[in-house]
C-alpha cells in the first residue's frame, strides 16, 4: 500500500532524515522504531503532509503523495492519531469525532459514531464531556476514535502507549489489534518494544535519521543485539 523511498528531510540546515526506505503492505502492521530525536515523527508527518520532504518518494497505491497538502492525504485515506493526543481539550467527546470526520460526507456519522463507541465503550459514556477533563488513556481513546472517523485505510499512530499505565496500554493494543482484523492496515511508531513485539509482523529501526534495521518483526525481537545497539534497552 504505501512505499517510502530514498526520503529525505531538512529543518533549515539540519538534515533530520537521509535516504529512508521502507514499505507497508495492505492489511500488514508494520512498526517503526528508534530513540528521541532518531525521525519517526517527521516521517509519519511527511506521510500525513505536515512535513515537505526534500528529497525522495512516497506513494500509496501506486501514485504519488509526497507534496500533496495534509487534507488531501487525509481524504485518500491517510490519517495519523498523533503523539500527544492532541485532542480539543475544550469541545466534547462527540464533537472532537465528529471533527475527524470533516474531509468527508457526514450522512454516516452516526453510525461511524458507533464504530468508535463500540471500540471505546468509556467514549460513549463521556460524549457529552470537555474533552480536556478526560484522562489520558480516555484522551488516547479518543484520539484514535477521531482518526477512524476520517475512515482511513491507512492508519499512522505516533507512540499510543505513551505514558499510559500498563492496563491502558492492553486495551490499546486489544484496540488494535480489532482494528487490524478488520483489515486495517496500520504504521505504528513505537519507543516500547513490547508494544511493537505484539502487534507488529514487518520491523523498520530509525536510528540518526537512517534505516539501521529492516525485517521480520520476530528476527528483530528475538535478537537481544539489535534491541541493545538500535534501541538501548
Amino acid at each position: 500500500m504505501l512505499e517510502v523511498q530514498h526520503l529525505r528531510v531538512s529543518y533549515g540546515p539540519t538534515e533530520v532524515l537521509r535516504d529512508v526506505s521502507f514499505s507497508v503492505p495492505t492489511g500488514a502492521i508494520v512498526a517503526l522504531l528508534g530513540g528521541n530525536g532518531s525521525g519517526k515523527t517527521t516521517t509519519l508527518n511527511v506521510l500525513s503532509g505536515l512535513v515537505a520532504p526534500s528529497g525522495g518518494t512516497v506513494t500509496l497505491d501506486g501514485a504519488r503523495v509526497d507534496g500533496l497538502s495534509s487534507d488531501r492525504v487525509v481524504k485518500l485515506g491517510v490519517v495519523q492519531v498523533p503523539q500527544g493526543r492532541e485532542v480539543w481539550a475544550g469541545m466534547t467527546v462527540r464533537d472532537n469525532l465528529d471533527l475527524g470526520a470533516i474531509t468527508r460526507d457526514t450522512k454516516t456519522l452516526a453510525a461511524d459514531r458507533e464504530e468508535v463507541f463500540a471500540l471505546f465503550p468509556v467514549l460513549r459514556e463521556r460524549q457529552a464531556m470537555k474533552a480536556g477533563s478526560m484522562s489520558g488513556g480516555e484522551q488516547q481513546m479518543l484520539a484514535i476514535g477521531r482518526a477512524l472517523m476520517a475512515r482511513p485505510k491507512l492508519l499512522l499512530m505516533d507512540e499510543p502507549s505513551a505514558g499510559l499505565a500498563p492496563v491502558i496500554v492492553q486495551t490499546m493494543v486489544d484496540a488494535i489489534r480489532r482494528l487490524h482484523a478488520r483489515g486495517l492496515t496500520i504504521l505504528l511508531v513505537e519507543q516500547n518494544v513490547g508494544v511493537a513485539a505484539a502487534l507488529a509482523e514487518r520491523a523498520h529501526i530509525l536510528m540518526n535519521g537512517e534505516i539501521a534495521f529492516s525485517g521480520p518483526a520476530a528476527q528483530l525481537f528475538d535478537n537481544p543485539e539489535v534491541i541493545r545497539s538500535y534501541l538501548g534497552r
